[in-house]
């Protein structure tokens, strides 16, 4: 009884600690449901927590940062080819970021690296301009692709191959867009590559 009097009063007091700081609780439907102040921190009760990007206690408090928010959104602004874009990788890439919260995703190369394990949404929309082929976009991930969207109306002068997905990644996971039929003579201009995360596990 004496350890478990020991172990309330270490709970209550980390309860004390928060509240003192003027940080509300709001509370979850299950013993597994994450906690989210309104301050700068997230607390996760949870069974068998894990200490990936956050504090974690032996009463299973998982205390997360506000900077574990990830997102991103980029945009192609020009029909211009960058100069590095190659027939061998077939990478589409992007000269503008929109958000870039975290700054997990990397311009220049138009990969998104995941910082952390979790649930991941994805989305993409690539647009061919005056070009009369079926075009093929593929997001891949690790050099796998994961979805395809096909564009091939030769009656119209842009058309859009889009998709999106929801996908469990690992810590370092690259996500990146790859044309893998056909071509974008005409260029992309207005396609969009977005991201974010849902949320940790």
């Amino acid at each position: 009884m004496r350890g478990h009097n020991t172990g309330l009063f270490y709970l209550w007091f980390a309860c004390c600690l928060l509240l003192g700081c003027g940080v509300g609780l709001s509370m979850g439907q299950n013993d597994t449901e994450p906690v989210v102040l309104e301050g700068k921190c997230l607390v996760v009760c949870d069974s068998n927590p894990s200490a990936e990007g956050g504090v974690t206690s032996s009463f299973g408090i998982s205390v997360r940062a506000a900077g574990a928010k990830v997102a991103f959104s980029a945009v192609r602004g020009t029909n211009h080819e960058p100069s590095d874009m190659s027939n061998q990788s077939m990478t589409i890439y992007f000269d503008q970021v929109l958000v870039n919260i975290g700054n997990h995703f990397d311009l220049r190369s138009s990969v998104f690296l995941a910082p952390r394990r979790g649930i991941y949404s994805f989305s993409f929309h690539v647009v061919k301009v005056y070009n009369r082929q079926t075009i093929q976009v593929n997001l891949m991930h690790n050099e796998y692709p994961i979805i395809s969207a096909f564009a091939g109306d030769q009656d119209v002068t842009r058309e859009a191959a889009s998709n999106g997905v929801l996908l469990h990644l690992e810590r370092e996971d690259k996500l990146y867009l790859k044309l893998e039929r056909g071509n974008l003579m005409g260029g992309w201009k207005y396609s969009t590559f977005s991201g974010f995360l849902v949320f940790p596990l």
